[in-house]
């Protein structure tokens, strides 16, 4: 399949997802029929084929040079690397969307480290013990732990 025909199916799918997203964010959180749209955004990123590097540029408006960094520096992930480097769709629809937010607001200098940033801040968010502690805390549960002095 020629790049061109690659991008355009790339593209479609990739705006497809960010129509079921935009709607999904629009119901609250404990919403089933949110959760619902988010199954259906990871069923489709599963299910599509590796991208490659000069048509994630494309999509996220940087160098292929700046992509294969950013593979390099574990913002963008790797789906294949032999015999050429792919890109899983999912880690890229990810990384699209933070760009998005970001060049939205006027960012556009040192987009590495403020993806990255924010890549880490909604892992932590995502972990599990993290909000149960959270929780905890919330309601005066759990203890207090200092380090020696």
């Amino acid at each position: 399949m020629s790049v061109d025909v690659e991008h355009e199916r790339t593209d479609a799918l990739f705006t497809r997802i960010e129509q079921i997203e935009g709607v999904a964010d629009t119901l609250p959180t404990a919403d089933p029929r949110r959760r619902t749209l988010q199954a259906v955004v990871e069923d489709e990123l599963a299910a599509a084929n590796p991208v490659r590097p000069v048509i994630a540029a494309s999509l996220l408006g940087l160098t292929e040079k700046t992509v294969r960094a950013w593979v390099d520096e574990g913002v963008l992930v790797a789906r294949t690397t032999s015999p050429r480097l792919l890109l899983d769709p999912a880690r890229l629809n990810e990384v699209r969307r933070v760009v998005r937010e970001l060049q939205a607001a006027g960012k556009n200098r040192r987009l590495l480290d403020e993806v990255y940033r924010r890549l880490a801040d909604a892992a932590l968010r995502d972990r599990q013990d993290l909000q149960q502690a959270i929780t905890e805390m919330r309601h005066g549960r759990g203890r207090i732990v200092r380090g020696a002095a």
